[in-house]
């Protein structure tokens, strides 16, 4: 009866996905709903085991999951049979991911904010990944459902994701201490590869106390790539290893960067050494997505069942490489009645340093900084921003309400206005107004260099701003 009530649920989850056409969500999740709700959870295992011949990847982190597992699913795609999840980070999301159809390997998004909600021991033994895929972790995330968890709550749910792991590849970022310790903690059990930054990046920020995961004490910084994220090192003796793969190199040309990504890893599928060796020529996106490049590879070339050419392959893509793939919300340079603007969300504190980072070698006079503000119960975005704030140093800086609370905005900007040439615009809560009044402050200001960023109500309202000022500029 077991195995009936399991053909039974595969069936009606998989055959569900015509139903998602009437319903008004969408319903992306709903086949893995119906199918956990007739078998329960514990035949994800058997259905996993089933549908992938080589294992699942799962990606991970508190930022850049979406735009990183999007170039690996591009990537690979091109050389093996893929299933995958993107965006939805349940376990709902990534069942209806098994059900669509065999494949030979499946490449699964999985944000996880707690334990409870997240389940990622659950995840890590029902799905048994062959590979973890770490971004970054940062104190964004750590809220959930209004309630405040503690930053090591929030490490020790990452964690989980790949602690019962007893075979596979754990792929981190070893600028980042807390995805290196954890991959360093795996090392006996799995196969470890790190990526990370090997090139001279000003980080204009002021430094910040960042614990060491091992003993708790301060960590020392030789040099600062973006938040914590960095080359450290512990007087009990942990520190940043070396990348198998890295960013080596990273120079801009007019509206270009070229960059160099090399190293060398195991392929898990091939069991071959691949080296890695190429140079591309992108768009000026974000320092943050220099990241996503660099994940994207070192996880396409551990994962590839093609090495033939691969330097070729990746070249090839980010050569050419659609703008589309990243969220509507993307920071980006615009020149408007000859004023460089740029412009784009930075909801937490590691995206506006990444925006911050990006308009600072763009501006060669004053600033005038727009900067929409976080909300209630939000105050540790607030002090995060506050650092790319300091940081840029506005000649002029204007304060709105980025999200509900016109009170809370105001709280913000009576905290800093004293300490620079300051004005707060009390917009009310309505998407329209707020689009309209950041245009008419673009258009009249005086300067010639205006960063526009922080929070705002969705990603589509920053898509709009530009597309206006595009169309009217």
């Amino acid at each position: 009866m077991a195995g009936v009530k399991y053909k039974l649920a595969k069936f009606i989850g998989k055959n569900s996905k015509y139903l998602l056409k009437v319903l008004p969500t969408g319903g992306n999740s709903f086949p893995g709903l119906t199918f956990i709700k007739i078998t329960g959870e514990e035949n994800i295992y058997d259905l996993s085991k089933e549908q992938l011949e080589e294992g699942a990847v799962l990606i991970t982190g508190t930022n850049g999951k979406t735009t990183t597992t999007t170039m690996i699913i591009d990537l690979l795609s091109k050389d093996v049979d893929l299933s995958s999840s993107l965006g939805n980070n349940t376990i709902y999301a990534v069942t209806t991911g098994l059900l669509r159809k065999k494949s030979k390997l499946g490449v699964f998004e999985y944000g996880i904010r707690d334990i409870e909600h997240g389940m990622p021991d659950t995840i890590q033994r029902l799905v048994d990944p062959i590979g973890v895929v770490y971004t970054n972790i940062s104190r964004e995330h750590t809220q959930v459902l209004g309630v405040k968890n503690s930053f090591d709550d929030y490490v020790r749910a990452k964690t989980l994701l790949s602690q019962g792991m007893t075979n596979g590849v754990i792929i981190s970022n070893c600028d980042d201490p807390y995805t290196q310790n954890i991959a360093e903690n795996k090392k006996d059990d799995v196969n470890v590869i790190y990526y990370g930054f090997d090139i001279d990046l000003d980080d204009i920020f002021d430094e910040v106390d960042t614990l060491c995961p091992v003993c708790k004490s301060k960590l020392q910084y030789t040099q600062y790539f973006m938040n914590h994220r960095g080359k450290y090192s512990c007087e009990c003796g942990f520190k940043r290893q070396e990348p198998n793969v890295k960013l080596s190199s990273f120079t801009q040309e007019e509206n270009r960067w070229i960059i160099t990504v090399e190293g060398s890893l195991e392929n898990y599928i091939l069991k071959q050494e691949v080296k890695i060796n190429a140079t591309m020529n992108i768009p000026i996106l974000g320092i943050h997505n220099l990241y996503n490049i660099l994940t994207a590879i070192t996880t396409y070339a551990t994962f590839t069942t093609n090495i033939q050419d691969i330097n070729s392959k990746i070249e090839d893509y980010y050569n050419n490489i659609d703008f589309t793939i990243l969220p509507p919300g993307r920071f980006e340079l615009l020149d408007v009645d000859g004023k460089t603007v740029g412009i784009g969300q930075g909801d937490n504190g590691d995206a506006l340093k990444s925006n911050a980072l990006l308009m600072n070698l763009h501006t060669k006079g004053q600033l005038e900084f727009i900067y929409n503000t976080p909300d209630e119960y939000e105050e540790e975005i607030f002090e995060d921003h506050l650092q790319s704030i300091k940081a840029l140093k506005p000649e002029h800086l204007i304060m709105l309400p980025g999200r509900t609370s016109i009170k809370k905005a105001e709280e913000y900007y009576n905290q800093i206005k004293d300490d620079y040439n300051s004005d707060f615009y009390p917009v009310e809560f309505d998407f329209e107004k707020r689009i309209t009044k950041v245009i008419d402050l673009i258009k009249n200001s005086e300067y010639e260099y205006i960063f526009v960023s922080g929070c705002g109500e969705e990603e589509v309202f920053w898509n709009e701003m530009k597309n206006r000022l595009q169309k009217n500029k």
